[in-house]
């Protein structure tokens, strides 16, 4: 990721309402989460709803697929990772015991179900 792309993400989601809708459709994974729904969630009228999407669509976040009448909206994990990974780096320069507790911190919340088929 170059440097423009990861501030082109950072800053999408330094707005508070941006980074509420991040969340809300983060949570709403894998399925995804239509923008009225959100817009109604968060209580932002829908044309405002709209354009902040519309910010974190083009920091490539999120992305969006028509269904029916809906758009509905998915988190781009895999661009969020990479934004990520390019602020820890050179983390701590070189001494990995400095990043330990930060890198514990970003566990995942939901670890992978085990496998007791195995």
């Amino acid at each position: 990721m170059e440097k423009n792309d990861a501030i082109d993400a950072f800053s999408a989601i330094a707005q508070p309402t941006r980074m509420d809708a991040f969340k809300l459709i983060v949570m709403h994974e894998p399925d995804g989460i239509a923008a009225g729904e959100v817009s109604r969630i968060l209580d932002v009228p829908q044309n405002t709803m709209s354009a902040h999407l519309a910010i974190l669509s083009r920091a490539g976040l999120i992305s969006s697929e028509r269904q029916s009448r809906s758009i509905i909206y998915r988190a781009r994990f895999e661009n969020l990772r990479e934004a990520i990974k390019y602020l820890l780096k050179d983390c701590c320069a070189g001494h990995p015991d400095i990043c330990a507790p930060l890198l514990a911190d970003i566990v995942p919340c939901c670890p992978p179900k085990e496998n007791f088929n195995a």
